[in-house]
């Protein structure tokens, strides 16, 4: 006779021949809850009907959520898709405990990349996993992407949330978020139409957003020693406050600009900050001259700079360095749409031109 004892049951469980008695065992026991993902569920359906469009054809509980696309609205429509997480800013999250803003997090980084092209974000779906489930923090998470949706006016149709157990350190979990926008070609932005002399517009962040989290961990906490509840003064805020600040949804205000003037290419500043995105958007043989001057570096940036002694280069090379979006528009148009930018809720800023040369930036 062999005995065998496994960590999740607490019987023992005798092998004798072919013969295997053993207690009942469930789903539960192995580490998954049916019962609170049911609770999550209920908790969670008046936050996910809230951001429902009228073209919105399910509701909560089906395999697949529908949605009802007209195309007769459109010439030539094109779908555009994005997907992205939050990356390391949820070990603040984790830190302070506080779940209820990197849902927000979640649909801006999916849906900022969506708009870029000129699309509207029509929905979005989302991931959720974790190794035990916390309900309660789950549907904070929810609730924050369910606030993303409504500001970037698209419906929350569907999502997954996995219980893995022994795969997730314990209270952790990771996000992720996946949206489909819609564009007519003929007002489809990919950049083509830039040349020189255009203007660049920069479009004010709230502080990192969600990308540089990691460097920026490793100067606050393991470098400066500091604690998510330690106040600084640069920041009128605790550090934990200040790196949890939403990342900015640019949508309404980019479909807004759109409406009234040429844009004739965008950029989502997220990693690799102006250095390795904006170049994304500019046609072979035009570069763009960025003046560094231009516009409010926010504390937050030379804090990091210079209590981590990193060079300036790196610092526009990683983080956004208060710019979230940039715009490139022709010259005779930039101060009108610069004006309706602010109109519309911005902190905007004319930061640069393009130039013909090596397609990349140049700081000046």
């Amino acid at each position: 006779m062999i005995l065998l004892t496994f960590p999740f049951i607490s019987n023992i469980i005798k092998i004798t021949g072919r013969r295997v008695l053993m207690s009942k065992m469930d789903y539960k026991a192995a580490g998954v809850d049916i019962d609170a993902g049911d609770r999550l569920v209920e908790m969670i359906k008046p936050l996910v009907r809230a951001t429902f469009r009228k073209e919105v054809a399910t509701d909560i509980g089906g395999f697949g959520g529908l949605f009802r696309f007209d195309p007769k609205k459109y010439k030539d429509p094109i779908l555009v898709s994005g997907t992205d997480g939050v990356g390391t800013k949820l070990k603040i999250a984790f830190m302070m405990d506080k779940h209820d803003t990197v849902g927000i997090d979640l649909v801006a980084m999916s849906v900022n990349d969506v708009v870029v092209q000129g699309a509207e974000p029509l929905l979005f779906l989302d991931y959720f996993a974790t190794g035990k489930l916390n309900v309660e923090k789950a549907a904070d998470v929810i609730k924050g992407i369910a606030a993303g949706c409504r500001e970037a006016g698209c419906a929350l149709i569907g999502g997954e949330t996995a219980e893995m157990p022994s795969f997730y350190s314990e209270g952790e979990y990771d996000i992720a978020g996946f949206a489909v926008g819609v564009v007519d070609r003929e007002k489809l932005i990919d950049g083509s139409q830039i040349k020189a002399g255009d203007k660049i517009i920069g479009l004010a962040s709230t502080g990192l957003h969600s990308n540089g989290y990691s460097l920026a961990r490793k100067v606050f906490f393991d470098h400066l020693r500091l604690k998510v509840d330690s106040f600084i003064d640069e920041f009128d805020c605790t550090v934990g406050e200040e790196l949890l600040k939403p990342t900015r949804i640019y949508v309404k205000t980019v479909l807004g600009l759109m409406k009234d003037f040429e844009i004739k290419g965008i950029a989502h500043i997220t990693g690799g900050g102006i250095t390795e995105n904006l170049p994304r958007v500019l046609p072979e043989g035009y570069q763009a001259i960025i003046k560094k001057e231009s516009w409010d570096v926010l504390p937050v940036f030379k804090y990091i700079q210079k209590n981590g002694n990193i060079d300036i280069d790196e610092m526009y090379r990683d983080f956004n360095m208060g710019i979230g979006m940039i715009l490139v528009a022709p010259d005779a148009e930039i101060e009108r749409i610069k004006t309706k930018a602010e109109e519309l809720g911005e902190r905007a800023y004319v930061i640069g031109e393009i130039k013909k040369g090596e397609s990349r930036v140049v700081y000046v």
